[in-house]
């Protein structure tokens, strides 16, 4: 699967939100500074000519919507990430980031009760 620029995260992150949308709205929900109308047009075809997007048209616009659940998306960069930095360890992985992150028992124990119920 084709990775995400920032640019592009960024769109796809607002269409996931909200499911449909033109390119007016998705700029609605960015923050200021604004990007031009182009710019976001732009990304949006570029999202579609990768597959992550697709249009139907209304009235004289069209409307977008994501081709690509969110978790998909996310569990595939998860993947890369370790894959490309750990050694596809997903130990290593949860290692660096409870040293780098500091996480405290409370938030210990509650990852392993999410991984105890994906085992059940």
């Amino acid at each position: 699967m084709k990775q995400l620029t920032k640019a592009e995260e960024e769109i796809m992150q607002i269409l996931w939100k909200l499911e449909k949308a033109n390119v007016a709205a998705i700029i609605d929900e960015m923050p200021k500074p604004k990007p031009a109308y182009n710019t976001v047009s732009t990304i949006v075809r570029i999202l579609e000519d990768k597959g992550f997007v697709a249009h139907e048209k209304r009235g004289k616009g069209y409307w977008y919507y994501p081709l690509l659940a969110r978790e998909t998306y996310s569990n595939q960069s998860i993947n890369k990430l370790m894959n490309n930095y750990f050694n596809g360890s997903f130990k290593s992985m949860v290692s660096f980031f409870m040293k780098k992150n500091e996480l405290d028992t409370a938030d210990l124990e509650a990852i392993l009760k999410e991984i105890n119920k994906k085992e059940d």
